[in-house]
């Protein structure tokens, strides 16, 4: 197995600064996230003034310099992390056509968010008609679309995934493996996940969430909400993933996506030292 950085997880960094410090730290690629920039924000964080992430309005353009600072730390770009709904389609293959730039052979598309009120079975249907289209972009750049196992998202478990993509080519469409999101939402026996995603599993997202009491009301009702955790004190026991990930033979990217407390200097470092004592 490989390992990488999601970018999104480094916001004070610049993509200069980041690549320089993953390389001799046994970092072998770099996932860069590719967002819509609507205005320049000011406040710094995962979220908003991002510096460590790509405009999409830009991208094509910055394609080669991309190529290469990435390159020129003898790192692989392993994925395009956009937010694109799998609607987009102009959009998409404007990244797709960047993503052949950069030799980077997969793209990460959003599946819709479900919310009572709404008709998955009407929401899954639209997804796939959409993704018929998404194939074909795929087949002609040699790109894979990837598609995130999401809490709150029609796809939050492997199972509801796996029934998405099952009718395409797994060339084409591939699934990203997220057990810190399956926490929220989702989980499963996570060799069972693995299992059957089989050749759709195509990246896997490294980060560890946990529940937590958030209050208790005047008849004694305890509730409680799924927040993120430093990746030794979650919930997901990453041994036993890379075990299951092993045991089916995957040899892709484990991509960190730490959202913890811990300073990012840190967790670049404590991170991959701690997965690769596990394997």
């Amino acid at each position: 197995m490989k390992y990488s950085i999601f970018t999104v997880m480094a916001p004070e960094f610049t993509p200069e600064e980041l690549v320089g410090k993953l390389a001799p730290l046994g970092y072998d690629g770099v996932e860069w996230r590719v967002v819509t920039v609507l205005k320049k924000e000011k406040e710094i964080s995962f979220w908003s003034g991002n510096k460590c992430s790509f405009s999409l309005q830009t991208l094509e353009e910055k394609a080669d310099y991309v190529k290469s600072i990435t390159e020129k730390e003898n790192l692989e770009i392993c994925n395009l992390a956009t937010y694109l709904k799998v609607d987009e389609l102009e959009r998409i293959e404007k990244v797709m056509q960047a993503a052949k730039v950069v030799a980077c052979p997969q793209i990460r598309v959003s599946t819709p968010f479900y919310e009572r009120g709404l008709n998955y079975n009407d929401l899954f249907e639209k997804t796939q008609e959409s993704l018929k289209k998404v194939e074909k972009l795929a087949s002609k750049y040699g790109i894979k679309a990837l598609l995130e196992l999401h809490m709150g998202s029609i796809i939050p478990s492997a199972s509801a995934a796996y029934r998405l993509v099952s009718l395409f080519d797994p060339d084409c469409i591939g699934v990203v493996y997220d057990p810190g999101n399956m926490v929220y939402e989702g989980y499963e026996n996570w060799q069972m996940g693995i299992q059957l995603l089989g050749e759709y599993l195509a990246h896997v997202h490294v980060k560890n969430s946990s529940w937590a009491i958030e209050k208790k009301d005047e008849n004694g009702i305890f509730f409680w909400k799924p927040t993120s955790a430093r990746l030794k004190e979650g919930i997901v026991e990453w041994k036993q993933v890379m075990d299951d990930l092993k045991a089916v033979g995957y040899e892709g990217y484990l991509s960190f996506e730490d959202f913890s407390d811990v300073p990012t200097e840190e967790k670049l470092a404590e991170n991959i030292e701690y997965l690769k004592s596990l394997e």
